[in-house]
């Protein structure tokens, strides 16, 4: 299948494995969406695919390995901190220029113009510099930057975070009309599962450096199998709605607990598992791997079996 294809991605710092044996395949022009709580390992994938971070692994785009730093390129990161990720120190001009090989000077200021209109800019920022701009203008300056180097895949790590409701709708518009004109294969990480679900055609959800769950982001979202899953979706606050949630529901969107040796390492925090129901020893002793052979997978014993303490999404 052409695309990105990640097999048995692992990343290790000294003695912690922050991402273990993640494998997915993307398809070419398509948009995989990473979830996850703070901790879960979705940048440090992010951090591998563009080579920041060491690592072990194969990871290919239309069958070529990106093991090499020229075959690298064809990997852009836009990071969550604009305002970090700019040197203020450069012209927006310059900033954009990074991301551009074998251009003489006058050819690369018209590029850079070009690819600030791609991104709904004045070409006439360019002589400004980024700390003179608004957190909306720096992303979409970030994102120029991004497609100067022409990738092939784009990877946008929690790209809206940090913006306000209304600025964080231009973002998401604009990378949807690039993905369209340009046919960008994407990566796009977050913590708004909403998000997730307007922007992405799959949706991958991590848990302790592992994906837990995988499958087409509306069944995922509206048929979720695994107990983790459910907990985030269940954890969504709603206006004009009281939710009474479970202590575990509660505890999956804000704890990170030291992965458990041996077994399933969410088995601490399950609705449904031995802390629920101790016959369920399985997940004390054997660590659940994603069902084979369906589109939509999830990494658990019970996964199709509902904790009712749960309150489902209207």
């Amino acid at each position: 299948m052409a695309g990105l294809s990640v097999e048995n991605l692992t990343v290790r710092y000294g003695a912690v494995t922050a991402v273990r044996g993640v494998s997915f395949d993307v398809a070419d022009g398509s948009v995989l969406g990473l979830v996850g709580e703070s901790g879960s390992g979705k940048s440090t994938v992010a951090r591998a695919l563009v080579g920041l971070t060491p690592s072990a692994g194969t990871m290919r785009i239309n069958g070529a390995d990106l093991s090499s730093r020229q075959a690298r390129r064809r990997v852009q990161l836009v990071f969550q901190d604009s305002r970090s990720s700019l040197d203020p120190r450069f012209t927006v001009e310059q900033c954009v220029m990074e991301g551009l090989v074998g251009f003489r000077r006058r050819d690369a200021s018209a590029r850079v113009a070009e690819l600030l209109d791609l991104v709904s800019l004045d070409p006439a920022i360019a002589r400004s510099r980024p700390g003179n701009l608004s957190g909306g203008q720096r992303q979409r300056v970030a994102i120029a930057r991004a497609l100067a180097a022409r990738p092939d895949v784009l990877i946008a790590d929690e790209v809206t975070a940090s913006l306000d409701v209304s600025v964080q709708a231009v973002v998401l518009n604009l990378l949807r009309r690039l993905r369209a004109k340009l046919g960008l294969t994407m990566v796009f990480i977050s913590h708004n599962l909403a998000v997730v679900q307007y922007m992405c055609d799959e949706l991958a959800v991590m848990f302790n450096g592992r994906i837990v769950e995988f499958g087409p982001a509306d069944e995922v979202i509206e048929q979720a199998e695994h107990p983790y899953t459910r907990s985030l979706l269940a954890a969504i606050p709603e206006m004009g709605q009281r939710r009474l949630l479970s202590e575990s529901a509660v505890e999956a969107s804000t704890v990170t607990d030291p992965p458990p040796s041996g077994g399933c390492a969410y088995r601490l925090r399950c609705p449904i598992g031995p802390a629920a129901d101790p016959e369920r020893e399985i997940c004390r002793t054997l660590e659940p791997a994603a069902t084979a052979g369906r589109v939509h997978r999830a990494a658990c014993h019970f996964a199709r079996e509902r904790d009712e303490s749960i309150v489902p999404r209207a």
